[in-house]
């Protein structure tokens, strides 16, 4: 065995380690988990730690990026590693909270509702007598430090990390709980239900359920939920899913906007990393979900990061020059997702990025030490063409056109920040849209909420699930013709 000396904010811990050993793997079962959004393929550089002693000399991943990376560092011996502080804690969206009049609340003088998203997990709290949210936190979801998306978490699972997975999931679901509670001064005991929502995916690493069908062709979930289980102490009640990827947050936006509702054509889009997508029309509701990737909620840019103090937010342009705003006006210290997308727009209204997604220079430097590589645009066209080909191909298999949809609702945290005329500058959804936007917030959370608090609408989310029909973008001949049109971005 080795011992590994874990700096981190000037306190020292020795951990004993085996030789052989990835840095990420030993830091995590000492306790320090680490982002690995690329899933640790080098390819991110979130995971970049000083470290020395022995240890394997740098990878090829290693010094492409030019620092040694924790995903990539094999223990040989006694080692020293030196962490950067913790972050800030990032904003995570739980908006949108509002009391409810309790018809048929579930059991308990307290209960949660609960979205668990691919990359953020969000928590509120509600008294289940008045029907008032008696606090509300939000976090990232510790499974980002294994996978940035829905097949690298299911691939993590099925090589021995199941276990590893739920208990990631279940502790951040217990620090959240714990957290609202005292804010609240509410006893953790006192909690007897939850509504968790959240993606197929998730609710499978959750239950400890083996993503095993989910993994591979036909992509045939062997379980859609719709089902009460023991969680925290509480019964904890998980909404029925629509599809294998289309999930019951999908259920629960859909609830809690009242997309069903209507006799009017409306479209609804969550751009998180799952990219879940919805066309109501004529009784039906078309469902299906899009890979884009985690490239709008900051991860994998180079100089990307969460919504944390001194994250550029806001991007525009003034008199020809480009204008930044930070969270909370410190320096600029990396970029968000809704920043991210502002500043792409500047970038082709500048004329510093063309249709093609070229750089005029080698990089487009926003602030000091912040700049978008070409890797960066690249990553922004690919989220943003898997978005727009799948509504593009919605709106072809319901036989309509952009002109035909009265809304378009934007659900999830991403969605809660975007400048809508920055989007469609880019192209994530057609220009004549913009108009039309609804921004829900966290739609999937409010939607549990309701559940937790009218157990009447139980039946609805059944009724909803049963309505719709997932169209499969996977070897689809029109979803492909779309996503290639839409790698361009629209002239300026």
């Amino acid at each position: 065995m080795a011992e590994l000396t874990i700096v981190r904010g000037g306190a020292e811990r020795v951990a004993t380690v085996k030789p052989g050993s990835l840095l990420s793997d030993a830091l995590a079962e000492s306790g320090f988990e680490l982002a690995r959004p690329c899933g640790g393929r080098g390819v991110c550089g979130k995971c970049a730690v000083e470290v020395s002693g022995g240890i394997s000399p740098p990878s090829a991943a290693e010094q492409k990026i030019g620092a040694r990376l924790a995903c990539q560092t094999v223990l040989l011996g006694d080692a020293r590693v030196i962490l950067p502080e913790a972050r800030a804690m990032e904003q995570i969206e739980t908006g949108g909270a509002r009391a409810f009049a309790p018809v048929a609340p579930m059991e308990g003088a307290f209960g949660a509702a609960v979205d668990i998203g691919t990359t953020t997990v969000a928590l509120r709290l509600y008294d289940l007598k008045s029907g008032a949210c008696a606090g509300e936190a939000g976090m990232l979801n510790p499974q980002t430090a294994e996978a940035a998306d829905v097949m690298g978490r299911i691939g993590a699972a099925l090589s021995g990390g199941q276990q590893r997975l739920r208990v990631q999931i279940t502790g951040a679901l217990n620090a959240l709980l714990g957290q609202v509670c005292a804010q609240a001064g509410v006893a953790v005991g006192d909690v007897a239900s939850m509504v968790v929502t959240g993606n197929t995916t998730m609710l499978y690493l959750l239950t400890g359920r083996s993503p095993e069908a989910l993994s591979h062709a036909p992509f045939e979930a062997d379980c859609l939920f719709d089902e009460r289980v023991s969680l925290l102490g509480t019964t904890a009640y998980l909404p029925r899913c629509m599809h294998s990827f289309v999930g019951a947050d999908i259920t629960c936006a859909v609830l809690a906007s009242g997309q069903c509702e209507s006799n009017e054509i409306s479209l609804l889009c969550d751009a998180g990393t799952n990219g879940e997508l919805s066309l109501w029309k004529g009784g039906e509701l078309l469902v299906t979900s899009t890979a884009a990737g985690p490239a709008f909620e900051g991860a994998g840019i180079s100089c990307g990061c969460g919504s944390v103090r001194g994250a550029i937010d806001r991007v525009w342009t003034e008199d020809g020059a480009l204008k930044i705003h930070t969270i909370g006006d410190g320096p600029a210290v990396g970029v968000c997702g809704s920043g991210l997308i502002d500043a792409v727009a500047a970038g082709l209204a500048l004329g510093l990025i063309d249709e093609t997604g070229a750089l005029e220079e080698d990089e487009f430097p926003l602030a000091d030490g912040v700049s978008l590589q070409p890797r960066d645009i690249r990553a922004v066209q690919l989220a943003k063409a898997a978005i727009a080909a799948g509504i593009e191909t919605l709106l072809d298999t319901a036989g309509v056109s952009a002109r035909d949809v009265r809304t378009l609702y934007i659900a999830g945290g991403f969605g809660s920040h975007l400048n809508v005329n920055s989007a469609a500058a880019i192209g994530l959804f057609p220009a004549e849209l913009a108009s039309r936007v609804k921004v829900l917030g966290n739609a999937a959370l409010s939607g549990a909420a309701e559940l937790l608090l009218n157990g009447h609408r139980l039946e609805r989310t059944r009724e909803i699930a049963s309505l719709s029909r997932h169209v499969n973008l996977g070897g689809n001949p029109r979803f492909n013709e779309n996503y290639m049109d839409q790698m361009f971005f629209p002239e300026a």
